[in-house]
Parts: structure tokens; sequence; C-alpha cells
């Protein structure tokens, strides 16, 4: 077979990549079934075997291949999602295993015995190895017509950075190949390093995350902002520099650990995730982070609610609150037109926000007074 040239070959001698970004978790010894189920549960492959059953496989675009080191069998580095959907489509015993292993069951869609030639042959381009095919695949799937999520951009550009560092490959260079802002490609590797050192020392695993989508953005984000690096034990200009392994201090791996099930949940204890959103919920925990009372209102199992408002002096809540409470009675006066005198209760309500008013006013212009007379 040429390389870096298209041609076509036979479905059953393709194999599916085990260091595909877009799979979770460690996949080294997966089975087949595992990876089809977790395409199908995070790729959208429903969508794509209603496509290729209903027109049959269109070979417009060729997989991108790679030779398997120990036989003739050939790698799909790019063209995953249509190798798992062929053998959908193609291996009715595999669905069957699927549903028993996996506990996922699968609705193929009928297929006209005409189509089913189209599924035997598909097209490929053959590259000599990872590295030849990264700067297409990374513009592809990064900044290109099939982005990958969060996770996945990451661990294709971690992995490239690994490979290319031997070469003088740095990230600049990776940025620029796939298209990416430098800045973005650097937080999202320091992220995963700091992922894989919670993973390696057994703090943390992403298959005992809480939600089912894995929301790797929010890491990235809370370890740009400086109340998370204060917490960790991370040099202030610690993202600045190039990635590497082991940045959180052994002193700080426990708060490595509480950040991650704060930010993810743990399923084995039975831990839901303080944070909902990635905005303003990462912001709100980074300042409870730095606050000595809200974080102990956190390791209380409280809600990030309740610990981020004990952050906050009596003095700002109290501004806060008068503010939202003028704002609140000019949008009602505003709106006075659609009162139409009928509802007593209204009537009643605006009475009860008089006399609290006058109360609140009272009270003020009393403190004031005396604060004045202290001078």
């Amino acid at each position: 077979m040429e390389l870096e040239k298209t041609t076509k070959v036979a479905v059953d001698r393709l194999r599916l990549d085990r260091e595909n970004p877009r799979l979770v978790g460690e996949v080294t010894d997966a089975s087949d079934k595992w990876i089809i189920a977790r395409l199908y549960r995070s790729a959208e492959l429903d969508e794509l075997l209603q496509s290729i059953s209903t027109n049959g496989y269109l070979d417009i675009e060729p997989l991108v291949v790679v030779r398997a080191p120990d036989d003739d069998a050939l790698i799909v580095l790019e063209g995953n999602r249509r190798l798992a959907t062929l053998r959908l489509l193609r291996e009715p015993a595999l669905v069957h295993s699927i549903a028993s292993a996996e506990k996922l069951r699968i609705s193929v869609p009928a297929v006209d015995d005409g189509l089913r030639a189209t599924f035997d042959q598909v097209s490929v381009y053959p590259v000599a190895s990872r590295e030849r095919a990264r700067a297409f695949i990374g513009f592809k799937h990064i900044n290109g017509p099939a982005k990958w999520d969060a996770y996945a951009k990451a661990r294709f550009a971690a992995g490239w950075y690994r490979a290319g560092r031997a070469d003088g490959v740095g990230l600049e260079q990776i940025a620029a190949a796939i298209g990416d802002r430098h800045d973005t490609i650097k937080r999202m590797v320091s992220a995963i390093y700091v992922l894989e050192q919670a993973e390696a020392k057994g703090l943390f695993d992403i298959e005992d995350r809480h939600a089912r989508k894995f929301n790797f953005s929010h890491l990235y984000t809370a370890l740009s902002r400086s109340q998370y690096m204060d917490y960790l034990g991370l040099e202030a200009a610690w993202a600045r520099h190039d990635p590497k392994p082991d940045q959180v201090p052994e002193e700080k791996l426990d708060e490595l650990r509480k950040v991650l099930v704060w930010i993810y949940g743990s399923k084995s204890d039975g831990v839901e995730p303080v944070v909902r959103t990635q905005n303003p919920d990462i912001k709100r925990l980074g300042e409870v982070l730095v606050n000595a009372e809200g974080r102990h209102v956190l390791e209380q199992g409280r809600s990030l609610d309740t610990a981020h408002a004990s952050t906050v002096t009596a003095d700002t809540r109290f501004t806060a609150s008068l503010l939202r409470a003028r704002d609140a009675i000019r949008d009602a006066a505003g709106s006075l037109r659609a009162y139409d005198g009928q509802d007593q209760s209204l009537l009643d309500i605006a009475d009860d926000i008089r006399e609290t008013a006058e109360t609140v006013h009272s009270r003020m212009a009393k403190k004031r007074r005396d604060a004045r007379s202290a001078e």
C-alpha cells in the first residue's frame, strides 16, 4: 500500500483507535464493544446510523489510517465514528454484545439490500505515523468543521506536545498548525497534566464523576484563576510556562482531590458536584477556596450558595440588597399602568413595602446622625 495516496480497503481490515481523543477514561485494553458504546453515547452515532442506512456509505472523504504494529490491520486515526457506524450496520452480533456487556440498546435502522454493498470497502489515506496526520486531524477537530469537545482537544494537543518535544516541537507550533490560540492550548495541556497527576496518585477517577458528561473546560478554566492557584500551591505564573507533569506540590494533593470532587462529584461516595454551571459557579467556588469560613462550610457538605454567602461581609450584603430593592421598586413604578385598582392584595403588598422602607430609612438616618455627632 502506497503511503499518502488514497486507496480502497475492506472494512474488515480496519481497527478502532484506542488513542482516540474522544474517549474518556483508560482505553488501552478496552474492548471494541466498550469503545463503540462510548462513541455512541458521546458522538451522536445515532444520526450517522440513520444517514448511512438511508443513503448508503458516501465514500467522499477517506479515513486516515496507519498500519498496526503487529499485523496487517489498519488503525483508523481519523474516521472512528464512521467505522463504528459501519460495524454496527454490518455486525448484528456486535449490537447484541453491546446491549449485554455495556447495557446499551442501539437501534439499528433497516437497510435496503441494494445499499449494503457500500459498507464493504471504503477509501483510506495511509500515513507512516501518527505524527504525519496530526496537523490535519487537529485542525479539523479543534477549529475546523467537526469540532471535538474540550477534553478531546486537550488530550490530542497533550499527546502531540509529548511526542514532539524530542524534536523541538513546542506548543506555539502546535497551536499554529491547528489554527488555535497558543494560550488556550497551553491552558488545556497544563490542565491535562494536573488531571493525570490526580489520577496517578489515586485522588480522582474520571469514571467516578457524578455527571454523565465530563466538562473538562470547568477544570482548565478554574486552573487559570488565581484563587485556585493559591489553594493548590501553584506558582502565579505556572500556566505561562511550558506544561509539565506533577505541578501540584505533594502537600497540596488533598486540596487537589477536594477541588476535583467539588467540580465533578463522586458516584462512589454519593457526592454531587457543587459546580452546576461554569459561569458563575467556577468563579464563586474560587472565592470560597480563599476564604477560611467559606471552605469550612463547603467541607461540611453544605451547598456552594451557602458557602459563598459566608464569604460576603454583612455590609456588602446590605449594600447589594439595598441596590436590588431600589431597582425592583423602580421597575414596579415603571409598570404602574398595569394596575387597574381592582386587586386589594396588591395594594396591601405596596403598604408593606412602604412600612418596611420607612423602617429601614429611619434606622439608617439615626445611625447617620449618631455617626456625625461622634465625629
